[in-house]
């Protein structure tokens, strides 16, 4: 490198927790403060997102490059590699530049986020690329808190499963530990109803849509879900 080659940027990925502001770590606040450039899920049809809610509260985004991505819902691999690819590039583009960019994401980086996926694409097409990240509080803990549950003592398991068809593998789940939160539970909601009403755990059971959020919606009798269509942000916890 010249002397006057510019020092690559570095990409942080930021957990701002999920959905309470005041959910956010000291150094979450830092990094914002920092960072010239903050990435963020740009949403198609223009509702914000938890996280840029979030930076809005700390940051004057008028004093930062807003660089607003667009993660395409799709199963189809052709249009996710275009568009991860482009998104990919774009924030290459802020780095080379010698720009910090603070990836911001909903909960934490490293559970269940966007940001594991760039941070792989990142590495793999640009392995020179500096990667970091910052933990918040996932939308698991905040469940735990907001309900008044612990979820594990002692010698107990916790499992965090992404809730899916496969009714058996959701049994062997509930049967194996002694708390179970199955996160994107709204897709299939009827079927967990169901196999919690054949194991006896209904009362076991709570769901919570947008945790800790100022929308946060809870229902301690799953039973009154059957048949509902919830949002996207939902979880199930079942503590035996």
């Amino acid at each position: 490198m010249t002397a006057t080659a510019v020092k690559l940027g570095t990409l942080y990925g930021v957990g701002v927790g999920p959905g309470d502001p005041e959910l956010i770590t000291v150094k979450a606040y830092r990094m914002l403060q920092e960072c010239p450039v903050i990435a963020y899920p740009k949403k198609r049809m223009g509702a914000k997102s938890y996280a840029l809610e979030i930076v809005e509260l700390y940051v004057d985004v008028a004093e930062k490059e807003m660089l607003g991505l667009v993660f395409p819902m799709t199963r189809d691999q052709a249009t996710l590699d275009r568009e991860w690819n482009k998104t990919v590039e774009l924030c290459w583009q802020q780095l080379m530049a010698g720009k910090d960019i603070a990836f911001v994401t909903e909960g934490d980086p490293n559970l269940y986020s966007t940001f594991i996926h760039m941070a792989r694409l990142m590495q793999e097409k640009h392995p020179e690329a500096p990667v970091r990240s910052v933990p918040g509080i996932s939308s698991v803990l905040g469940a735990a808190a907001r309900l008044d549950l612990p979820l594990a003592d002692g010698d107990e398991q916790v499992a965090i499963v992404p809730a899916n068809g496969d009714k058996e593998a959701m049994r062997q789940a509930l049967q194996s530990h002694d708390a179970i939160v199955f996160i994107k539970v709204a897709k299939v909601l009827d079927l967990m109803i169901e196999l919690l009403e054949e194991l006896g755990l209904t009362d076991k059971a709570s769901v919570v849509t947008k945790v800790t959020s100022p929308y946060e919606l809870i229902w301690r009798d799953v039973r009154e879900l059957k048949g509902r269509e919830l949002e996207y942000l939902t979880l199930m916890v079942v503590r035996k």
